[in-house]
């Protein structure tokens, strides 16, 4: 559905917007922000409000706390010095330590000038976030007079500042901010009018966290890759030998019914044809290529030389690729080559005009190791998000913003 986005919004000097931003960032074990691109990713919409006098109050979630109330390693107080960092002394940020609702709150708003923010603290300190409890929305929506939606990585939760707080604001403006607009179309019109070829290349551990993915993929892909832990469930299905792989035992009948599916389709699963593997996980172990099957005593931990030249031929010809899930286990050297080679055919079909997008966390990782995160068409934000999406699925959280 084709929503409004922040471009239609009239905000009035002074005007207190509500932001649902995911500031979800990774910290050090000092309590500092590991990594600020969520952060990054959020300032336009942030700005767009603030360069028109405009007061943004932005709420996140950040880790995963009890619900029961303030708890100091998961405080949003080291992303608001990134963010005050990131927007200059033009702007102030006001933090509302240990607080996202009530008087605290809303003292900072009234206490704010025409271009600050106010940066509340965790939703999750509340049980109510989770929970979608309308009490706790109809309290974060007080608090503004218009709803921005921002925060793709959390667009698939129905929680209270995704669902409730838009339904207790039917009145007044919700819409989509810059970010949120962005994965959306990216996402959204790959699946729904992709440029062809269109290849979809999964990875990752289990085939069951793909499988609804695959599924769905199938019907709108021209082929797919399987790279990582989960194509060992595949290859099980197909009778070979994968020595002491990573297998899901009460997925092999799924993944058989899925080869034979693609088959029925005509459209080509890509598998391992080579295996890096060792006989233990850990970073520069010693490392053998595996031809075919993997012999018993070692593990199959990344695609070999002979897939890669595989998957660089295939994505040569693609017009879209989408990519979820590391090829192996990308963190530890050597075993990171096969996703490091995915990431570098990304960056080439780029190049050649192809639209190309990755979802995923661990995948978003892989290719700012690899370099390559701006000379891919998309990085997406939210890896449960993107995935959903892959599904399929709509959400409830876009639905109750306006129509276009």
């Amino acid at each position: 559905m084709p929503v409004k986005t922040i471009t239609d919004l009239h905000v009035e000097q002074g005007m207190p917007v509500l932001v649902r931003v995911d500031f979800n960032v990774p910290l050090r074990a000092d309590g500092s922000v590991l990594d600020d691109r969520r952060i990054r990713m959020a300032v336009p919409t942030i700005k767009c409000i603030l360069d028109v006098g405009g007061i943004a109050v932005c709420m996140s979630h950040l880790g995963r706390p009890a619900g029961t109330g303030p708890e100091e390693k998961y405080s949003l107080s080291p992303v608001a010095d990134v963010l005050q960092m990131l927007l200059g002394a033009e702007h102030r940020v006001h933090f509302v330590a240990g607080a996202c609702r009530g008087p605290m709150a809303q003292a900072a708003i009234d206490s704010a000038s025409p271009g600050d923010v106010v940066l509340l603290d965790n939703l999750r300190f509340e049980a109510g976030e989770k929970a979608g409890d309308a009490a706790f929305a109809a309290d974060l929506a007080a608090l503004g007079r218009a709803y921005v939606n921002d925060a793709f990585g959390t667009a698939h939760r129905d929680h209270a500042s995704m669902v409730g707080v838009p339904a207790a604001m039917q009145a007044q403006p919700r819409v989509a901010g810059f970010l949120l607009e962005k994965e959306l179309q990216f996402l959204g019109e790959a699946i729904a009018a992709p440029k062809r070829p269109f290849i979809a290349v999964l990875g990752g551990a289990k085939v069951s966290d793909k499988l609804n993915a695959i599924r769905n993929l199938l019907d709108d892909v021209d082929s797919i890759i399987v790279g990582g832990g989960m194509a060992y469930t595949f290859l099980a299905a197909q009778g070979k030998s994968i020595g002491d792989s990573l297998v899901e035992l009460e997925m092999v009948s799924t993944a058989a019914e899925l080869l034979s599916k693609a088959q029925q389709a005509g459209k080509a699963i890509h598998l391992p044809v080579d295996h890096v593997c060792a006989q233990r996980i850990e970073a520069h172990v010693p490392t053998q290529v595996c031809k075919g099957n993997v012999p018993d005593g070692w593990i199959g931990l990344d695609i070999g030389p002979a897939t890669i030249e595989l998957c660089t031929r295939e994505l040569h010809t693609a017009g879209t690729v989408v990519w979820n899930g590391p090829m192996g286990v990308f963190e530890m050297p050597p075993l990171d080559m096969g996703t490091q080679a995915v990431a570098q055919a990304l960056r080439a079909a780029t190049e050649r005009g192809a639209v190309t997008i990755v979802g995923g966390g661990e995948t978003a990782a892989a290719v700012k190791a690899a370099g390559v995160d701006a000379q891919v068409s998309h990085v997406s934000t939210g890896g449960g998000a993107s995935l959903r999406m892959l599904e399929g699925l709509s959400f409830a959280s876009v639905a109750c913003l306006e129509e276009a």
